[in-house]
């Protein structure tokens, strides 16, 4: 099809598009592009042209987008698309078909007659249509970074867990984590995934390339590279397994999220194997690990029975190092940890993200600083580092002094820019009393949500502290996400790492250093709480500080001494 009639054909489909049926396609395309990048999308024509420099609505992409024209009840829409863009007759066949239901995703529909070869190859083509480009949202910055996992998946470090010296303490593990890098020897991705072990645990920090690493493994058992004699895969999230609390078996589990694929097939006779992603996340993760507990959520007895097949869990190394207890009997078990990019990794995303004339300032800062050196490594970080540094006039070298400071830059660069979006400085902004309250209010959602260990959470659990959130709902997108669901609309935080540093914030201003260590669930974030006590006159923390009114200001040495006693 030449270009003009493409262009044609996508200009008449936005022209005929209702306001419903924007928000209903930019909800099927959120878990491919990220809700974020839609959220504030609002025309037909808005939609289009980004869905198509997107490169999800290509020439090759047309039969996907005629299933999301029929699953929002347009099609008279679909069938037009079909007959005007010359497609297959199996195509059109589909695009006059009416489908009812909702599936989390969406794949050719097989008839009741199929075989394990159908719904092998459905599940392959679904992998390699939705992960074979990712455009992973680097949040809190909000922009897509274009990964081809099948040539650049090698810039990242796996090292053997086993062997690796895992701190109790969440924040000494990252204060060793270029120590860590450094001490042990790489293993190549072939050597570990070629084989085929009947369980392969994952771990690593937030934002390390865990979810990656897991979506390389499918899209190299869709192109037959790895797992050969593993007739299906499947590709669970917690974050979601949390919303479907009593779906009891495995079974059902993968019926419901693979409804279209598997439709109503039983798997358990047909090798196997589960991807399970994101395992500190699960909600009801005591319960997994003991077996004694009297636990009422089916869904705990659904992931417990996967241990009857082969299966990859990823998950942050608490959690990992929490799990392993209960696979311990497999003797082809390994363990293996991601500890990010190495040197070329980095020295490659800096080539391909950071525009010319800020390249030499990025390295300069990343060789100067500890901290920015060390989590250069973790790509969530490095993507923030040379945002923040490529739009800065000045770069203080005081901007990356600790762990805590790195965290500030990017909670308020992100304020700065993609919440408040003026050009002020942040001192400015921060005279504002009412983004003082914006931000304290942001840090209660995130610290209630934390030490209450949900990820996922409702309007109603918000309303309960924060009253007016139904009137300024909006203003919070950006820290915060909303997903819909076939529950109705959900919220979870951009990422972990922001989640628990707002929670932090929250501490800090409105919690006594006593109220902080009798609460087991901030251990993990002491050093980031005491972090916001080492302030200097150039750095960000101090307007990270005085958010409470209300808090009488204590002396920082005292508060110090109490937390470490």
């Amino acid at each position: 099809m030449d270009n003009e009639k493409h262009k044609d054909i996508l200009l008449r489909i936005a022209t005929n598009l209702l306001e419903k049926d924007v928000e209903a396609i930019k909800f099927y395309y959120s878990t491919q592009i990220g809700y974020g990048y839609l959220e504030n999308i609002k025309t037909s024509i808005e939609l289009i042209q980004t869905l198509e420099h997107r490169m999800v609505l290509g020439v090759g992409h047309y039969d996907a987008f005629i299933k999301v024209l029929n699953k929002v009840g347009r099609n008279d829409l679909a069938n037009h698309f079909s007959k005007t863009s010359n497609l297959p007759e199996s195509a059109y066949r589909f695009s006059v078909h009416k489908e009812t239901s909702i599936s989390p995703v969406s794949s050719t529909k097989f008839s009741a007659k199929k075989d394990i070869s159908e719904i092998c190859t459905a599940l392959k083509s679904f992998y390699v249509t939705n992960y074979g480009k990712i455009c992973e949202v680097q949040p809190p910055l909000k922009l897509p970074a274009n990964v081809d996992l099948m040539h650049k998946f090698v810039d990242l470090c796996i090292v053997d867990a086993v062997n690796t010296q895992r701190d109790a303490v969440f924040s000494v593990e990252r204060k060793e984590f270029l120590e860590k890098q450094l001490r042990y020897t790489p293993i190549p991705y072939s050597k570990i995934f070629m084989k085929e072990n009947s369980v392969t645990l994952i771990s690593g920090i937030a934002g390390i390339g865990k979810t990656w690493l897991l979506r390389k493994c499918l899209l190299d058992w869709s192109n037959g590279l790895i797992w050969k004699n593993v007739k299906l895969v499947f590709y669970l999230e917690c974050r979601r397994l949390n919303l479907y609390q009593n779906i009891g078996n495995i079974n059902k589990l993968v019926n419901f999220f693979y409804k279209e694929i598997i439709n109503d097939f039983d798997i358990s006779i047909y090798p196997a194997l589960f991807v399970i992603d994101g395992l500190d996340e699960f909600k009801y993760l005591n319960e997994l690990i003991d077996p004694s507990s009297s636990c009422s959520y089916p869904i705990v007895n659904a992931l417990t029975e996967i241990q009857k097949y082969k299966y990859v869990v990823a998950g942050r190394v608490y959690a990992i190092d929490k799990y392993q207890s209960i696979s311990t009997e497999h003797r082809d078990k390994i363990n293996i940890q991601i500890m990010g990019f190495n040197e070329s990794g980095i020295n490659n995303y800096i080539e391909d993200n950071v525009l010319e004339e800020k390249k030499d300032v990025v390295k300069a800062t990343l060789k100067e600083s500890a901290i920015a050196k060390s989590m250069s490594s973790v790509p969530f970080y490095i993507s923030s580092m040379c945002k923040i540094i490529s739009n800065s006039k000045n770069v203080c070298k005081s901007s990356f002094l600790t762990m805590t400071d790195l965290y500030a830059n990017i909670f308020l660069y992100f304020l700065q820019k993609h919440i408040i979006k003026n050009n002020e400085l942040i001192y400015q902004l921060m005279e504002n009393n009412s983004n003082k309250k914006y931000i304290l209010n942001i840090c209660k959602i995130a610290y209630q949500m934390f030490i209450e260990n949900r990820v996922i959470f409702s309007k109603e659990d918000i309303q309960t502290f924060i009253i007016d959130f139904d009137k300024d709902e909006e203003s919070f997108f950006g820290f915060i996400e909303r997903i819909e669901t076939n529950l109705g609309y959900l919220y979870q935080f951009t990422h972990l790492t922001i989640m628990e540093f707002c929670a932090s914030v929250y501490a800090y201003n409105c919690l006594s250093s006593e109220e902080v260590i009798a609460n087991e669930k901030l251990k993990s974030c002491l050093s980031m709480i005491c972090g916001l006590t080492n302030k200097n006159q150039n750095s960000l923390l101090n307007f990270l500080v005085n958010l409470n009114p209300l808090k009488k200001s204590c002396e920082e040495s005292s508060f110090l001494c109490i937390i470490f006693g």
